[in-house]
């Protein structure tokens, strides 16, 4: 087949791309503008691009003939594929884009940024929301827990793409933010939940709230103020025994002493000759508001959240724990999975499993708090 000339191509590859675009946002969001922003790589040395009529445009809006798969390094401030540079990147798909053998809907954009590659995944917000809920939790749940899970993952997004709309991206898709794979894993009651609260938001006088959510609280979860400082009225702190059935809410971890001096040099501070390590006090919801780790070089106090950042998150689950000092090592004995502040998650399900709708489920873990539609905040 003959080639067609490069000054015809390009339109044509341009309306092609325009085609794309509105059908998936017709097919999409009931809001179809909302579109988020999110970093699905950062600092990333290199990746490679893929699918199904794939299109690339440059920083202006030009198309840019690559042949399938792509592959993007990062170079000197700027993108190289093939040897020329470039300020940035974008690419689409007549169904996915392929970043690293995942797929994703929408566009992935890529920058140069810091020290590599930034990768961000825009989409439709209602898209974005269907491919979270199983990175988040089991679609398989109770639907009315699921649905609860698709209006706070809606809401905690727009806060903080209100937050952070003059970025590059709105938010990560790790723990960081809200934890997001792209579309491999989306199924049709994952599409439900989303279809069924479509646009839906919490909100608290009219304002979106922070939808701050965790794993399993272990029995009552937590005041805002008592991790971040800053008080809410919604985010107070309920009684909460639905999560105790769940297997992962309690956890034991054993860590030797040295291991854990490694971490806190790791995060800039000294110590040596790790002895014992104290609760100090615990705040109302029964947490550890600080630590304090005895050495042979002094006391350390941290707080309980500095704590398991420098231990690791997934390590030290919680800050409602015990521990035990013998041998060299530190057995920490725990309840609740996460910060514990908002929706329990383990517990939506019970609540689920028991009968209560979602509407319920979020007024009781948000009280005070209304649904609105977003579109009826504008």
């Amino acid at each position: 087949m003959r080639l067609l000339h490069t000054h015809i191509l390009i339109p044509i590859l341009l309306v092609i791309f325009l085609i794309f675009s509105w059908a998936h946002v017709e097919t999409g969001a009931a809001a179809p503008d909302e579109t988020i922003r999110i970093a699905i790589l950062k600092n990333s040395p290199s990746v490679t691009i893929d699918g199904d009529g794939l299109l690339a445009t440059r920083d202006n809006g030009e198309p840019v003939l690559f042949s399938s798969p792509v592959s993007v390094k990062a170079g000197k401030d700027c993108l190289l594929v093939n040897g020329v540079g470039y300020t940035r990147l974008s690419f689409a798909a007549s169904t996915a884009v392929i970043v690293n053998g995942k797929p994703y809907r929408g566009a992935a954009d890529i920058f140069y940024a810091d020290k590599g590659l930034l990768v961000v995944n825009s989409l439709p917000l209602e898209d974005y929301l269907v491919g979270l809920i199983n990175c988040e939790i089991s679609s398989a749940w109770p639907i009315e827990s699921v649905k609860a899970q698709a209006v706070i993952a809606r809401t905690y997004a727009l806060i903080r793409k209100e937050a952070k709309k003059n970025a590059l991206y709105h938010l990560e898709s790790s723990v960081m933010d809200q934890v997001y794979d792209g579309c491999l894993i989306e199924d049709s009651r994952a599409k439900r939940a989303v279809s069924e609260t479509a646009g839906e938001v919490l909100t608290y006088n009219r304002r979106i709230i922070q939808a701050f959510y965790h794993s399993s609280c272990g029995g009552k979860t937590e005041a805002a103020e008592n991790v971040w400082g800053a008080s809410l009225q919604y985010l107070k702190g309920v009684e909460c025994k639905y999560c105790l059935t769940a297997t992962s809410t309690a956890w034991e971890q054993k860590l030797g002493l040295r291991e854990i001096e490694e971490k806190f040099r790791a995060a800039g501070i000294k110590i040596a000759g790790i002895t014992d390590i104290n609760g100090g006090t615990r705040n109302d919801r029964g947490r550890w508001k600080n630590i304090v780790v005895v050495s042979s070089k002094g006391d350390v106090s941290v707080t309980g959240d500095q704590f398991r950042k420098i231990i690791g998150y997934g390590i030290i689950k919680s800050t409602n724990f015990v521990v035990k000092i013998g041998n060299g090592e530190a057995l920490f004995s725990g309840s609740g999975n996460g910060h514990g502040v908002g929706l329990c998650q383990w517990g939506a399900k019970q609540r689920a499993l028991d009968g209560f709708g979602y509407t319920e489920i979020l007024a009781y873990y948000y009280p005070g708090t209304e649904l609105k539609k977003n579109s009826e905040l504008r």
